[in-house]
């Protein structure tokens, strides 16, 4: 006698997710292949897109090439100035307080962390957080994007110089996103948990694909 089993839900969005590639140009062309063989519908780098800002060359070139969307966030090593930059001349979608749906995905973000060149204050993560969640309040599912881990995580752990983010942590905790995915403790790439109902990915600079 056959098992019977619930027909799987159809994917709603397919991502490609890294972070912290700082400006290594064989990185990017390696994730590009990798976005284009798994036919995703957006690529979405968690910041720390260059190191120090030295270098902007070719950093969401090679995906736009490809055909692929892709949304960012700036990190710890970037201005928002400088996503925005990125994001005018490549057609991204930088979402430092700012959302994007795709059909019933939402992604919205806050960009920096409280370190590092592009600083910002607990509350100012926080406001950005809160105020960009209102573009995909209404998204069937939910992922908040952010460069800095959070605050009282596993991820926390893995460094004593890198702390986490309490307004990242607030933000979980009032928005109940379905997923955050960050970057900033390489330590900790590919590190997965979950914090209240929210799934937390510390996504790695090789690539993560995400089944929505």
């Amino acid at each position: 006698m056959a098992l019977y089993s619930s027909p799987r839900l159809p994917c709603l969005m397919k991502i490609l997710a890294a972070g912290c590639i700082h400006s290594n140009s064989s990185l990017i062309e390696s994730l590009a292949v990798q976005a284009e063989m798994e036919d995703v519908d957006l690529v979405v780098l968690c910041g720390d897109l260059t190191l120090g800002e030295r270098s902007t060359d070719n950093i969401l070139g090679p995906f736009v090439k490809n055909g692929r969307k892709v949304a960012l966030v700036p990190g710890n090593h970037e201005t928002v100035a400088t996503a925005d930059f990125l994001a005018k001349k490549y057609g991204a979608t930088n979402l430092h307080g700012y959302g994007l749906k795709h059909g019933d995905v939402g992604l919205f973000g806050c960009g920096g962390a409280n370190i590092g060149l592009f600083q910002l204050s607990e509350n100012e993560i926080f406001y950005h957080l809160y105020k960009s969640h209102k573009y995909v309040k209404d998204a069937r599912k939910r992922i908040m994007v952010t460069h800095v881990h959070p605050a009282e995580s596993m991820m926390e752990q893995f460094s004593e110089f890198v702390k986490g983010s309490s307004g990242v942590t607030k933000a979980i905790e009032m928005l109940k996103p379905d997923l955050l995915l960050c970057s900033h403790v390489h330590e900790a790439s590919g590190l997965e948990e979950t914090i209240g109902t929210t799934r937390v990915l510390n996504v790695s600079k090789v690539g993560k694909v995400i089944e929505i």
